[in-house]
């Protein structure tokens, strides 16, 4: 509970440093909510001109866009810290992160936290509730923890998908690449339906990456499809959890690179 109290202090103080120039702020906000609305735009765009994508309206596909962009910002606000992990790698600034009598994972969490991205996280959510609105689905509650349990799931995820980038910053001090074609090439290729795509890399979106189990199958399950690609129909309600069990797998994966950190000798 001690730790717990902790980390939101190290929130509140990251958030009044950032609110100091609060024009700034708002522009920031502003600027990321009009980015993520024109990349709603090409997908309207594309749904204008086709009509549907393999039987996909584009009030469907805006459903899956707002559960992977509203779970994507969160991961943005409370991961800032290993997503520049590298930098602290290099300068030698992790060494004083390991003397405290912390964990590593608490420390680099409350490194930065950032509310600026609460301008995906608007558009995100006005395009979610337009899409439920369009929609007219019959909801439970079971549907409702369902579209809830999908947005925790995918934070999850993609916050996942940040820890494993930040751990191989102990071999590569230099940022890869090829991990934000995961993180930020992930929200492109979720926010439509993984259906569309072939064969070889719908596996990858289930197996490696798995953000078909945050995303497709649970939409399909509110939307009360049942083209599930030869899954069975629960899947789609026990599939957030796998979120949650990558997010500790990339803990594990961390605690293994904090182990073989030799320090930068400064």
């Amino acid at each position: 509970m001690d730790s717990i109290k902790l980390y939101f202090k190290y929130i509140r103080l990251s958030i009044e440093s950032q609110l100091q120039y609060k024009a700034s702020f708002i522009m920031m906000s502003i600027g990321h909510f009009l980015i993520t609305f024109i990349e709603f735009l090409g997908v309207w765009v594309l749904f204008e001109r086709f009509g549907s994508i393999k039987g996909f309206t584009f009030e469907e596909a805006a459903l899956f866009y707002g559960i992977v962009h509203i779970a994507f910002s969160i991961t943005e606000s409370w991961t800032r810290g290993f997503d520049t992990f590298p930098r602290l790698v290099r300068l030698g600034d992790f060494d004083r992160i390991l003397l405290r009598p912390r964990t590593t994972v608490l420390q680099i969490l409350g490194h930065d936290f950032q509310i600026m991205r609460i301008g995906r996280f608007v558009q995100g959510l006005v395009v979610l509730i337009w899409a439920i609105f369009r929609l007219k689905i019959e909801w439970t509650l079971g549907k409702i923890l369902l579209l809830i349990g999908s947005i925790i799931g995918g934070n999850f995820l993609f916050s996942g998908l940040i820890v494993l980038q930040a751990t191989l910053s102990f071999w590569s001090v230099q940022s890869l690449e090829i991990v934000n074609s995961f993180t930020y090439g992930g929200v492109q290729a979720a926010q439509y339906p993984i259906s569309i795509y072939k064969p070889w890399f719908r596996k990858i979106l289930i197996y490696v990456i798995p953000l078909a189990t945050v995303n497709y199958f649970p939409a399909m399950s509110i939307l009360g499809k049942s083209q599930l690609l030869n899954y069975p129909i629960w899947i789609g309600w026990v599939s957030p959890f796998i979120g949650f069990m990558f997010f500790i797998f990339s803990i594990l994966i961390w605690r293994i690179g904090v182990k073989h950190y030799a320090s930068t000798g400064s």
